[in-house]
Formats: C-alpha cells, structure tokens, sequence
C-alpha cells in the first residue's frame, strides 16, 4: 500500500476518531445549534487537526534518525504532535469540567504550532516545507503568524474567564447548553486517588453519587429537619427532598447567597415538583435563623466560613443529629483542617469519607449517650 495513501487515511481516520469523541464529552449534536459557536467549532477543529497529523506521521514517517543526531526531523515532528495532542485533549477537559472559555484550546494550538516552530528552526529540524526559506522567512511564516493568531483569541476570551466567577460561567454554560454527566474534574488525593471513577454535572454541585448518598441517607434516619448551607442550583436540595417525600415527613431549610444562582435553584426547585418540602432562601448563611431543633446539618457553601457555620448551627444540632461537610478532601485543605480542629476541641466525632472532593459525616459529642 502507497505510504502516502496510509498516512492520509491514517490521518483522516485519528481526526474523525477525535473529532466524534469530543462531541461526546462536550455533548454537542450536529444537529442541534446549542452549545455550538465558532470558537467551540475553532477548539474541536484544532484537537482534531493535532490528532489527525500525528496519526499521519506516525505511519508515514520511517522514523529514521539523521546520523549523528538524536532526532530526525519527521522525527521530532511526531514527537511533537504527539504530545500536542496530550496536552490538547487534557486542556478540552478542563475546558468542559472547568467552563473555561470557548476558543482557549485552539489559541492554545496555535501557540504551540508556533513554539514548535521556533524550536524546529533553530535546531534545524524544520520539516521540507521551509526548504529554500531563510530562518527569518521561515520564523516568519511557521511561528509569528501562529503566535500573533494565538495570542489575539486568548486575548479575546480570557479577560471575562478571569474576572468572571465560576458559578455565573456554570449559568451561562447550563443556559447554552443544559446540564450532562461528565467525568469528575478534581485531581487524584492519596485518599481518593482514581476520581476519575466518579460523575459530576458541574464542579459546584455535589458528585452525583455524593448526592444519592444524600437521598439515601435522608431515607435511612428519617429528619425532620435539613440545614443546608450553599444551594447553588439545587440538585443536593432537591435529591434529599425526594427522600423526604419518601419517608412522607419533614423539610430542608436551604440557604443561597448569590441572588442569580439562588434564581436557578428556584427554577429547578419548582420544576422538580419538590417545593413543598424545600424552605428555599436567599442570604448569608451565618445571619439566618432557624426555629427548632436540626436532624441534619449540611455545610456546602464559601469553603471560608464552613467552620464558622459549623460553630453558629452546632448548639441547634439534635444530640444524635449528623453534621455533614462537603468539600474536605486535601485538596480542600482549609475545610479539612476545620473539620479536624473541631475535633481536636472536642465538639465534633469526625469521619472523612474518601470521595473525590471529600466530605466530612460527623456528630456532635455533647449529648450524646
């Protein structure tokens, strides 16, 4: 078979396998116009081409090194594209986990396109379509244009990225394009180190096996009440109102501090069919006021003030109640050390359940019996 026919099918083929596989994760439909724009088609496009033409070197190339030196140009060019595409492929999914802006990867792609360039220039490993240039041609050619490309798109997306907080990018991903499952986004903890095993919607929302946790353990103790510090949009709410429901008793007293996000835990309360059993409000969890006694304390707001949440709702806590932490992972490592110096002062019995982010399941020592 023709090398050159190989490598172009190659090529063709590792761009298409790309190509299909990012739609999945990013859950984007040809059919369907949301989610789609042009620097999200820029950034699907980019790891594509990457993938494609390492596939295409990779079997076109008879990776023969220049006597006396470590690489051969064809050589370093697949090195190159390969670890491109690596890079390429991790940054798209921090993009999707993270709600990094649309067309961060394909500057990204021409930033690397032009270093590599450079790097391909001054060591003289330049591919043959640059033969014949001067190095100042061929930089001119191969790594400004590219560099200049890459740093006006970054220049256009990153500043609202920046100044922007991740709640709001998670409204305005969820408005373009709904909510999916996606691989949880946390990096590997010697107490959880695969959590690549668990699933998220959203990297502000509770794991989704953290909130059947939640409905399961609202069945099983059977609350009156639930404190829960931090709705964002509701699903951890909503999954312990199911179970409330369930169990044919009770409520949750939910609080949100950020008046868009609390909008959205509205709508998602009201759409579940669940506001009966959810007090659903809109403040500062540490100036509200709850009447009664708490079954169940679940802290899941600012990971700054979840010791002092702790501390302001601990007396309301029934003796044999449960104080749930989210977020106490190392990772996390100012609401693990809360969680532990609550311990250590002896208000607290902790248990750190090793989820990807963490929580925390404890009891109060006071009272008990």
């Amino acid at each position: 078979m023709n090398v050159y026919f190989l490598a172009g099918f190659g090529g063709i083929l590792g761009a298409a396998i790309s190509l299909r596989a990012d739609l999945r994760r990013r859950n984007l439909v040809l059919s369907r116009t949301s989610g789609w724009n042009l620097a999200t088609v820029l950034d699907v496009l980019c790891v594509a081409a990457v993938i494609g033409a390492a596939a295409a070197l990779l079997l076109s190339s008879d990776h023969d090194a220049v006597a006396g030196e470590l690489l051969s140009p064809s050589t370093w060019a697949i090195v190159a594209c390969v670890a491109s595409s690596l890079f390429l492929w991790s940054e798209g999914r921090h993009q999707i986990q993270l709600q990094r802006p649309a067309g961060i990867v394909a500057g990204e792609a021409l930033f690397l396109f032009g270093f590599y360039q450079i790097v391909s220039v001054f060591t003289g490993k330049e591919l043959a379509m640059w033969a014949g240039m001067t190095r100042v041609e061929a930089l001119g050619a191969g790594a400004v244009a590219p560099i200049v490309a890459g740093g006006i798109v970054l220049a256009l997306v990153l500043p609202r990225f920046v100044t922007g907080h991740e709640e709001h990018r998670i409204l305005d991903r969820i408005a373009a394009q709904g909510e999916f499952e996606q691989q949880e986004y946390v990096a590997p903890t010697p107490e959880c180190p695969f959590p690549n095993r668990w699933k998220m919607v959203d990297a502000q929302s509770a794991e989704l096996e953290v909130l059947e946790f939640l409905r399961t353990l609202v069945k099983t103790v059977k609350p009156e009440v639930i404190l829960e510090t931090g709705t964002f949009i509701g699903h951890s709410a909503i999954n312990m109102a199911e179970a409330l429901r369930s169990n044919g008793f009770g409520r949750i007293v939910t609080i949100e501090y950020d008046p868009a996000v609390y909008a959205k835990a509205q709508e998602n309360i009201k759409a579940s069919g669940l506001g009966e059993w959810i007090d659903s409000r809109n403040g500062s969890s540490l100036d509200a006021k709850i009447d009664g006694q708490i079954d169940i304390l679940f802290s899941d707001s600012d990971v700054n003030i979840r010791e002092q949440e702790v501390r302001k709702f601990l007396p309301l806590v029934r003796p044999r109640g449960l104080v749930l932490i989210h977020d106490a992972s190392s990772d996390f490592k100012v609401v693990r050390d809360a969680a532990w110096r609550l311990e250590e002062e002896g208000l607290l019995s902790v248990v750190m359940l090793s989820t990807p982010r963490g929580l925390v399941v404890a009891q109060k020592r006071e009272g008990r019996s």
